[in-house]
């Protein structure tokens, strides 16, 4: 299944955890399994953190934007090195446990899609697997 996200800044982070849990909703009962996320964009990522408290995605893209700061001094002449670099700081991909239907996040925890590059449309790719145990 493919999840279509939409930025409107060139860094945010987007909470995208309330579709993927509908997309997971919408399949048949997944007692136990796996929900696999993977962003195919070299300049966006995925990640998981706190929900409740804006502020700390926030303070995740100050950081980030500091230890990669746009501008030139990159020989990459498309501009968008600092967002590569961010990319693969964050990383592409989360795999999240799922028991009863239901993502297994933390209290505060949600999952956002890393926007390094934006504006633009993006997708992440969303794989629900099933896990048996013989034993």
């Amino acid at each position: 299944m493919i999840l279509n996200v939409q930025s409107t800044r060139r860094n945010e982070f987007i909470d995208i955890t309330r579709p993927v849990q509908e997309m997971i909703s919408r399949c048949e009962l997944v007692s136990q399994g796996y929900c696999l996320l993977f962003v195919t964009h070299t300049t966006a990522g995925i990640t998981i953190n706190e929900a409740a408290e804006p502020h700390v995605q926030e303070d995740i893209l100050t950081m980030l934007n500091k230890l990669a700061p746009p501008g030139t001094g990159y020989r990459h002449q498309e501009g968008n090195s600092d967002a590569h670099i961010k990319s693969t700081l964050v990383g592409v991909s989360q795999y999240i446990p799922v028991v009863d239907n239901t993502l297994m996040l933390g209290t505060w925890q949600g999952i956002f899609f890393c926007e390094f590059d934006g504006p633009r449309n993006r997708k992440v790719h969303v794989q629900i697997g099933h896990t048996s145990c013989a034993g």
